[in-house]
């Protein structure tokens, strides 16, 4: 059972897809998939690349409620943690080169200062874990 936020973060880093939430014009919700974060800064701090093009950049800008779910179906038992917070649209170099990889040349052809390319920085405030039939609601902070 995934009891402590160390527990959380590690889960997290196992995972090869985020799925990522923003709210729309009209106020609903927008789920999108997207590659696990390519940065993780103390506990409550993802790094996702995207590009600046996306529905989901323009909707963020608009509104910067947010929240990201990651899970893992095992042959037994599911587990699913979900974060809410706020996610920030990053367009500085600092950021972008931070997260970069070689092979994001082919999606952006320009590299780092491609204007297509930037960060989105999600910020955890708290979240809810589904582990077997357990549900728990948590507070995720850096300081743990």
């Amino acid at each position: 059972m995934i009891k402590t936020t160390k527990e959380i973060i590690d889960f997290i880093k196992k995972q090869k897809v985020a799925v990522v939430a923003s709210v729309d014009e009209d106020g609903f919700p927008n789920q999108t998939a997207m590659f696990a974060p390519r940065r993780i800064d103390g506990n409550t701090k993802f790094y996702f690349s995207t590009n600046t093009s996306s529905q989901k950049v323009s909707q963020f800008l608009k509104n910067p409620k947010a929240s990201v779910y990651f899970y893992h179906q095992g042959k037994i038992v599911y587990t699913g943690i979900l974060l809410k917070g706020t996610m920030e649209v990053m367009t500085d170099t600092e950021t972008k080169e931070s997260i970069w990889k070689a092979t994001d040349i082919m999606y952006y052809p320009l590299g780092v200062t491609d204007p297509d390319y930037c960060v989105l920085k999600f910020t955890a405030k708290n979240g809810r874990i589904y582990e077997g039939l357990h549900k728990e609601n948590f507070i995720i902070k850096d300081d743990e």
